[in-house]
């Protein structure tokens, strides 16, 4: 795969991962919205926005036949779990804002129209990179959807003067048309969180599976450590009370780390603490395991890829151990191979 074809699959997996978060948002908005032209619009969109989902899944499907950029899947999936649970924290979050339910609508409407350019702005970028690397079949794709997200966006800032009105009803004349039990909204934001919930669920495990198979090509298992470790909590660190920990406990510990854990540590103390000690400790630590995939694999797995290796491997694999997990048994292994090399 050229690298024309790897940044467009990067952008797709982008927007993609964008499709899939506005789906929870979207059933967020619906289920607190009267009946109505407006509503109308949003139920209309979700559909579309599936179908969006769907429809650039395939391309990128079509166009990983010949073998795709590791790099790109597991960046597409971060994104699209990074996504959706932003999604979820949000929709209990969309019944408390604003003083009324009219406002909270009206200012939902002003999010939705937020959203639409973002995605007008995601799929014209795309379909022009795609008319530079002669990629006709993905610019077709991202215009059809540019146009769709286009009709909504007009069709949602026609709704605000409409929204808008029904605020000063409510909030200065007194005469509020908003009913909570007559839209569903409790009930409706429950099943909505259940089913993103669900969805978030479905997309971890499709990334650890995706992610599982890239950690296979060298160089991909860091790059998807820094990744997570720039959304990371504290709590996702392979360091159990990491924000506690002096410079020297933590340095004492990351030894024990894999490459991908290394990266996630790294890109985690950046963005927070940004200690020498710890950076360049990582630094010291990190590079190309003995094969691609290894830290995946636990000491009876490389014992006997040792037994069937030779002198070189077992050097690699020796050099490694030292500076990292240091696992007996595996030392013995490779020892014992360079003995009767």
């Amino acid at each position: 795969m050229n690298k024309d074809q790897q940044k467009v699959m990067q952008y797709l997996s982008e927007a993609q991962a964008s499709e899939q978060s506005l789906v929870c948002v979207l059933q967020s908005q619906i289920a607190m919205t009267p009946h109505g032209s407006y509503r109308t619009a949003l139920e209309t969109h979700l559909d579309e926005t599936r179908r969006h989902a769907e429809r650039v899944g395939k391309r990128l499907q079509a166009l990983g036949k010949g073998g795709g950029n590791p790099v790109t899947f597991v960046m597409g999936a971060v994104q699209s779990v990074v996504g959706q649970a932003l999604a979820i924290g949000k929709t209990p979050l969309d019944l408390v804002r604003g003083s009324g339910g009219e406002e909270k609508v009206l200012k939902n409407a002003k999010d939705a129209c937020a959203s639409e350019a973002m995605e007008i702005a995601t799929y014209t970028a795309i379909e022009r990179l795609a008319e530079q690397v002669g990629d006709d079949e993905t610019a077709e794709l991202a215009a059809s959807i540019r146009a769709d997200e286009e009709r909504m966006l007009q069709r949602i800032l026609k709704e605000i003067p409409k929204l808008t009105n029904a605020v000063v009803r409510a909030d200065v004349d007194g005469r509020s048309s908003y009913d909570l039990k007559t839209t569903g909204a409790a009930d409706a934001v429950r099943e909505a969180g259940n089913a993103a919930k669900e969805t978030t669920r479905k997309a971890v495990s499709t990334a650890k599976r995706t992610s599982r198979q890239a950690r296979k090509v060298p160089g991909v298992a860091q790059a998807e450590g820094q990744i997570k470790g720039a959304v990371a909590s504290e709590e996702d660190l392979a360091i159990k009370g990491y924000d506690s920990l002096t410079a020297e406990e933590i340095t004492a510990k990351l030894s024990d780390l894999s490459q991908i854990d290394l990266a996630k540590v790294d890109s985690y103390e950046r963005k927070n603490q940004n200690r020498t000690t710890v950076l360049s400790r990582i630094t010291s630590l990190r590079g190309d395991e003995p094969w691609a995939g290894y830290d995946e694999l636990t000491a009876a797995d490389v014992t006997t890829a040792l037994n069937e290796g030779d002198d070189e491997l077992a050097q690699k694999v020796r050099s490694y151990e030292r500076t990292h997990k240091n696992r007996v048994s595996v030392m013995k292994a490779a020892e014992r191979e360079l003995a009767t090399a």
